[in-house]
């Protein structure tokens, strides 16, 4: 089994997913460990000295100028339990992993001063399997204190985990696991909760998702340009450096070589094709770029000390910081969203000139029996509904906000938000590019005498080897469910 070594730099979305949906066990560095004392050491320090220090000796957002100065353990349970204000459905298991395994990550840094005994907890509960039951409602991008107040009950025995497929009382789950209930020390409450660690680690999973469905949606594209008979003379590399914009040469290159081998290159083409074909390269790359960035704002987060307070080991300090707010984060996954529901408008377009009157010597429908045979064209409806919901989804959120805590927290980012309706997108997304997929390998099988190039032969057999060609009028609902759940096996995948 994989192991995950934290050290405080250099974890990517591929360790988050590997933790996940591997089941990869995770450890930390020795260094990790020293930083961890050398910064519990400041923070206690500090707190002697009669500073003033967020969640540890005050209360936390409308109490900020409430002083605690009684039982300080206590505190840090009454902080937690007074969090779990989550609600909606829980959080899929692998999405629970990814968010105990970015809080983690995040811990390493030692910025948070989380004792080290809490932190081995919480490890050890990862590494266990034992996964708190996370409802998913209830983060405004501002941190994600509410929704991580499971977590950390979890961690101290109380709200419910699964272990090994069933749910439990947490103290049960943490008693099969052979794991004790943490016990909190002053500031290890808010240590847990006040970070992003939802965002990121489920936009960890979303971000890797997006990545293999671009890949698939680059198969089905190419597909469609040998169905559509597309004039491949528009992937020149010279027509992609008159405009040089980013990751367009790049996809039109990797569609030249899906395409390699095609008799499109002998056949005389049309002049200029539909947009969603002849624009191809710059859409993609326009998505690959965005989802690059996306990828770039998640891996900073998870190798961050976004915590506040933060503990700042060189300057031997404690202070306030906004670390928590994740704009960037939020704007990254907001004109990913944007990217995504271009490109799946892109791929509907081609789904529509395939099984619209016929381009190109294609039947009317794709359907080889013409007269009232219905064909592909009913479908057209279901693509026209899988987009609309899209476009919805596609309405940014990072401004829709209202002040809270009266008044102290009256700026948000529904990072959190921004990241779960990329997913749900992606969902759509699939199904369209299936649609794409099956529609362009019906079109293949109505030009005889083509030839596909050597990787669009394969997406085709991919496609012929779940649903065969339609012959006849018949429900190609289940071939397109079927197919959008294959679409991340090997050769679509990484």
């Amino acid at each position: 089994m994989r192991e995950i070594l934290l050290t405080g730099s250099g974890i990517t979305i591929a360790d988050i997913v590997a933790i996940a949906r591997g089941d990869a066990t995770v450890e930390a560095s020795d260094a990790v460990r020293e930083r961890m004392i050398a910064a519990r050491r400041i923070l206690e320090g500090a707190a002697a000295t009669g500073q003033q220090i967020y969640g540890m000796n005050t209360g936390l957002g409308a109490n900020l100028k409430t002083a605690v100065t009684g039982d300080f353990e206590a505190f840090q349970l009454q902080l937690i339990r007074g969090r779990g204000m989550a609600v909606g459905e829980a959080l899929p298991r692998d999405a629970t992993r990814a968010v105990i395994a970015a809080r983690l990550s995040m811990l390493a840094l030692g910025g948070s001063g989380i004792s080290l005994p809490v932190f081995e907890a919480l490890l050890a509960m990862l590494n266990a399997g034992v996964h708190p039951v996370m409802p998913s409602i209830g983060s405004i991008g501002a941190g994600d204190l509410v929704l991580l107040s499971a977590m950390a009950r979890a961690l101290v025995g109380e709200g419910k985990a699964e272990y090994r497929g069933i749910v439990y009382p947490a103290n049960e789950a943490l008693e099969l696991a052979g794991i004790a209930p943490a016990s909190l020390q002053p500031k290890d409450g808010i240590s847990l909760l006040n970070a992003s660690a939802v965002s990121a680690g489920r936009g960890a999973l979303v971000l890797h998702d997006a990545k293999r469905l671009l890949d698939a949606q680059r198969q089905a594209a190419a597909l469609s340009f040998e169905g559509l008979a597309g004039n491949p003379l528009i992937l020149s590399p010279a027509i992609q450096r008159a405009r040089p914009a980013v990751g367009q040469a790049e996809e039109a290159s990797r569609l030249l070589q899906m395409l390699e081998g095609s008799t499109l290159f002998d056949a005389s083409a049309a002049i200029q094709d539909p947009l969603s074909l002849r624009c191809l390269a710059p859409i993609h790359g326009a998505l690959a770029d965005a989802l690059s960035k996306a990828i770039e704002a998640v891996e900073i987060e998870l190798n961050a000390a976004a915590d506040n307070p933060v503990v700042l080991l060189e300057e031997q300090q404690v202070l306030s910081s906004g670390n928590f707010q994740t704009p960037a984060l939020s704007l990254a996954f907001e004109t990913l969203g944007l990217a995504v529901a271009q490109t799946a408008a892109a791929s509907a377009a081609r789904f529509i000139q395939l099984t619209g009157s016929g381009r190109n010597g294609l039947p009317r429908y794709l359907s080889p029996l013409g007269g009232p045979s219905a064909g592909f064209v009913p479908m057209q409806k279901t693509v026209a509904a899988l987009m609309a919901d899209i476009r919805h989804k596609a309405n940014p959120v990072m401004l829709d906000f209202l002040a809270v805590s009266e008044g102290v927290e009256d700026h948000a980012t529904q990072s959190s938000l921004a990241v779960r309706k990329l997913g749900e997108m992606l969902e759509l997304w699939r199904l369209i590019t299936a649609c794409e997929m099956l529609a362009a390998a019906q079109a293949v099988d109505q030009r005889p005498g083509h030839r596909c190039g050597a990787e669009t032969k394969r997406t085709h057999a991919f496609v012929r080897g779940l649903a065969p060609v339609m012959t006849e009028d018949r429900s190609l609902g289940e071939d397109v469910a079927v197919l959008a759940s294959r679409l991340f096996d090997e050769q679509y995948g990484e």
